[in-house]
């Protein structure tokens, strides 16, 4: 090995994701050490099991127990070693990050990584060439501490175009604006920023924002004119939420019941709306969206608050815990699905919203007006319950859009073998100029498919 190029040598360091595998590297071979100081990234993540080894340690007075080097300190001394840094990634692994306060009242501070003194003594150091920087804090330590983290960085990092904090409780006093900023994500935060002014202010650059979970809002506005992907995932949703980005293409919004919702994104193609009620949702026109995901309670009361949309061309519906016995609180149906929408081309209905559509089943209500011409791909989620009944249901779905052309049906991986053996069979027997595509889906699992491009031949099923 001592004969290896170094510039292999380092290719082979800058391959390993975990800097403390780089670490360990460095003790094994003193070309490794030597070479390391070159490598322009650091990735150090604090594992469950290491949290509690240090627990267990420094509860336990005797000699012998061995000593577990601080957390901090293993990432000083990572930065020390490194001429220049275009990324640094320090945190807590994501089961050390599910630890629940109520589990643990953890005083200590050996893993509040967005402390402003600990960050101090490295940010400086690496800010001239700092890229991407990602702190994934522990919140048991952070939630009940305020973190000056984002002035830091601001102050520090002029050059930065990706920042990801998680886990933290920050706070906005003294922000410098920061225009080479282009990526943004906070993630389970507390923010002290109740209307988003000081986001808005500080980063007019922003072309991706990534909300989740961001707590201590009160009236809070997004308006970022060069913002082209959003994230926004409200757990506790404040009265009422805005958004002003013309140049935004891609949204996400999750929130629960909002008094008020306001999007202004002209430009917008590819929208993913989920919310629990929509009682007082107004939708203004979206002229360029093209793709649209649709997710509420009864999804029928959320469709239906939509114009008359002609540009979407991917449709997909669900419903959030649909119940049996809720049909009463329904009104969905298929032609008043492609009322809103007549010129979707492909068509995907998920579980619930399946549920939902058999429960209200009518056959005068299967009846589709407009908008069947245009429809050339289908794809359903069945639980057949009643295979009669959700037989009658694709039948009106096929029967009535002329031009479609494949359909694909996902049947529960729960449902008896035979049963689907036999809804596959009639399915195919009926309509045998289709093509056919089968798989099987259940509730945190992937779906898999059974087969693919099926013609003349009924698939066998694993179950």
């Amino acid at each position: 090995m001592d004969k290896l190029p170094q510039a292999l040598i380092l290719e082979i360091l800058s391959r390993l994701n975990d800097s403390a595998d780089v670490a360990r590297c460095r003790l094994a071979w003193k070309t490794f050490d030597a070479l390391s100081s070159d490598l322009r990234s650091i990735n150090l993540q604090c594992s469950l099991e290491r949290y509690i080894r240090s627990r267990s340690r420094a509860s336990d007075s005797s000699s012998s127990a061995q000593i577990t080097i601080p957390f901090k300190r293993i990432f000083l001394n990572l930065v020390s070693n490194l001429r220049v840094v275009d990324s640094v990634r320090i945190g807590t692994e994501k089961p050390l990050r599910d630890v629940s306060y109520d589990d643990v009242e953890d005083e200590a501070d050996d893993l509040y990584l967005t402390d402003g003194n600990f960050v101090k003594e490295w940010l400086p150091r690496v800010s001239g060439e700092l890229k991407s920087l990602s702190v994934s804090d522990f919140w048991v330590q952070s939630c009940w501490r305020r973190s000056n983290l984002l002035p830091l960085v601001s102050a520090y990092c002029h050059n930065l175009l990706k920042l990801e904090v998680k886990n933290a409780w920050l706070s906005v006093d003294n922000l410098n604006p920061m225009p080479n900023l282009t990526s943004l994500t906070l993630e389970f935060i507390r923010l002290d920023d109740d209307n988003l002014n000081e986001l808005n202010r500080c980063f007019p650059s922003l072309q991706v924002l990534n909300l989740i979970g961001v707590g201590g809002l009160k009236l809070p506005t997004i308006h970022l004119p060069n913002l082209k992907t959003c994230h926004w995932a409200v757990s506790n949703a404040p009265s009422s939420l805005s958004l002003i980005a013309p140049n935004l293409i891609t949204l996400r919004l999750e929130c629960v019941r909002p008094t008020a919702l306001y999007v202004e994104a002209p430009m917008l193609a590819h929208f993913h709306l989920a919310l629990d009620h929509a009682d007082t949702f107004v939708v203004r026109r979206f002229e360029n969206l093209k793709t649209l995901w649709l997710e509420c309670l009864y999804i029928g009361s959320l469709c239906f608050k939509f114009p008359l949309t002609i540009s979407v061309e991917h449709l997909t519906v669900d419903s959030r815990k649909w119940a049996k016995g809720a049909a009463g609180y329904s009104n969905f149906t298929l032609d008043k699905l492609f009322t809103v929408f007549p010129t979707v081309s492909s068509l995907c209905i998920n579980p619930s919203a399946w549920s939902e559509l058999e429960a209200c089943y009518d056959p005068d209500g299967w009846e589709i007006r407009r908008g069947r011409r245009g429809l050339k791909t289908f794809r359903a989620y069945l639980l057949l319950v009643d295979p009669l009944l959700t037989f009658s249901s694709v039948a009106s779905v096929v029967n009535q859009c002329k031009v479609l052309s494949e359909v694909s049906l996902m049947i529960h991986r729960d449902v008896v073998a035979n049963v689907s053996k036999g809804f596959i069979s009639r399915c195919m027997n009926c309509w045998p100029g289709l093509e056919w595509k089968w798989g099987l889906w259940k509730e945190g699992t992937e779906d898999s498919w059974i087969t693919d491009h099926i013609s003349d031949s009924t698939p066998q099923i694993m179950i």
